[in-house]
């Protein structure tokens, strides 16, 4: 590691994510032990996964329903994300309102309003302590051209059903009294998010959910996912046996492409992130974050960041975005060289923390549709159903696609099943190596649009214009 970077002498790179590190790595239940018979088959033991049987089963406790999970439960973006539960959703408003009308866009966002505050009561109803601080968002420009786009956005979300209550601007004393963010030019501010500790919400949501009567079947490899034949049932294939279901649910986010036939339905996007050793009060003192809000720049390439529960920073962004192939981290090892890239992000926005020393790095994938929306679907005819490409939003969208996929199973007519990402049907990424390659362009026109923006510009840059153009956003 970079010798400029001060880290702890237990600094770690990987074991998943410093999230687990907290609080040890969970026992692993039982694999499969040979092939069964299901109602519902759910493959993949995350977010989606485990909303969506916890729904399931406690509108029909008599279900049988299993999670099939690779690693355990919660070993992918589930336990690794930024801990942003945030009503923010992926992909182009006009693009989803085209499936069902503007209302039903608006619709969609206040579902996700009313997500985050699903996801604390059901925590609080079920005993789960996931350091669960609702304090809201912030985001902060730093350039006249992202406090342009910061104004711009803010008025085109009234439009899309955010009231002045919901995101506003705020005055520059008021950001500077709640938040000491440096070269902070502006601010927007929304209550509708909260800080979480994901993997605590992961592990609890999986005993939660298990104590129902779910099977959790953990170290059990799904490699390919088969459509009802006829009058059988639709089945997924595992290195320990088939599985046989009425219905059978994708699930698996950024590790989509490792099922048979998968390969170029979404594309594995990497996230990296680092956490700060806890802060001292005098450090506090300069950043203020009192709140413990949210916190997200508006660059192109851009950071989020929490003040943890116990008093750390920790931030992350793109970093390396996209391995060839598709291919995934070992583990949450992430590169030296976005680690060096995250610690000057954190020590540009609060140089009051440039001594503090860094105890954790890791990474992790999260799963990007071509056309960058977010869908959920179920088709009866074949029995098979998903949820994903949340294109990290997933920590409330997961919420909302569970109890959306329970009225689907359950064959509801609800408003949820109504929403204009259901059944949205989006091509395919390009082959290699043009996914590859074009994925690696994008970015290094974002990341030239932010060096242009904050050397002189004023507007948004013409390469990030060019980026959003090949990127299809």
């Amino acid at each position: 590691m970079n010798k400029g970077i001060p880290l702890t002498s237990d600094f770690a790179n990987g074991g998943v994510s410093f999230w687990y590190r907290q609080i040890g790595l969970p026992a692993r239940r039982p694999a499969l032990p040979g092939p069964r018979d299901y109602d519902v088959a759910i493959v993949g033991g995350g977010y989606t996964g485990l909303w969506t049987a916890y729904y399931l089963k406690q509108a029909d406790p008599g279900l049988r329903i299993a999670i099939l999970e690779k690693e355990f439960a919660g070993f992918g973006a589930s336990g690794r994300n930024g801990g942003w539960l945030s009503a923010e959703f992926a992909g182009s408003r006009k693009r989803h309102a085209k499936a069902r009308g503007r209302q039903a866009m608006i619709d969609l966002q206040h579902a996700m309003f009313r997500s985050v505050d699903e996801v604390i009561e059901v925590a609080r109803t079920e005993g789960i302590d996931a350091d669960i601080h609702k304090g809201g968002l912030f985001h902060v420009a730093t350039n006249p051209a992202q406090r342009r786009r910061l104004r711009a956005g803010v008025a085109d979300l009234r439009a899309w059903g955010y009231g002045e209550d919901d995101m506003r601007l705020l005055g520059r004393d008021e950001q500077r009294e709640r938040l000491q963010v440096a070269g902070a030019l502006e601010a927007s501010y929304s209550p509708h998010g909260a800080r979480i500790q994901p993997a605590k919400l992961a592990v609890g949501l999986a005993r939660v959910v298990a104590g129902m009567g779910v099977d959790i079947f953990e170290d059990t490899t799904v490699t390919e996912i088969r459509p009802r034949q006829g009058s059988g049932a639709a089945q997924a294939v595992t290195t320990r046996g088939i599985v046989s279901a009425d219905y059978v649910i994708r699930a698996t986010e950024g590790f989509t492409a490792n099922l048979a036939g998968q390969h170029r339905q979404w594309l594995p996007m990497n996230s990296s992130m680092i956490v700060t050793e806890p802060l001292p009060p005098d450090v506090w003192k300069h950043i203020g974050w009192q709140g413990s809000e949210l916190l997200e720049d508006n660059a192109h390439a851009y950071v989020y960041a929490q003040r943890t529960a116990d008093d750390r920073i920790a931030i992350g962004g793109r970093g390396v975005p996209y391995r060839f192939g598709s291919r995934t981290d070992r583990r949450g090892v992430t590169q030296r060289q976005t680690v060096e890239l995250l610690w000057r992000m954190l020590v540009k926005l609060f140089p009051a923390a440039s001594e503090a020393r860094l105890q954790h790095a890791w990474c992790g994938v999260l799963g990007v549709p071509r056309d960058w929306c977010s869908t959920v679907h179920l088709d009866h005819a074949s029995g098979l159903g998903w949820a994903g490409g949340y294109v990290g939003s997933g920590v409330t969208t997961t919420n909302l696609a569970g109890r959306t996929l329970r009225d689907l199973v359950l064959r509801r007519d609800t408003p949820l099943t109504e929403l204009p990402w259901v059944g949205r049907q989006v091509r395919q990424w390009e082959p290699e190596p043009l996914r590859w390659t074009g994925v690696q362009l994008i970015y290094a026109l974002y990341r030239a649009a932010d060096r242009r923006e904050n050397e002189r510009g004023t507007t948004t840059s013409a390469y990030a214009h060019l980026a959003d153009l090949i990127s299809g956003r």
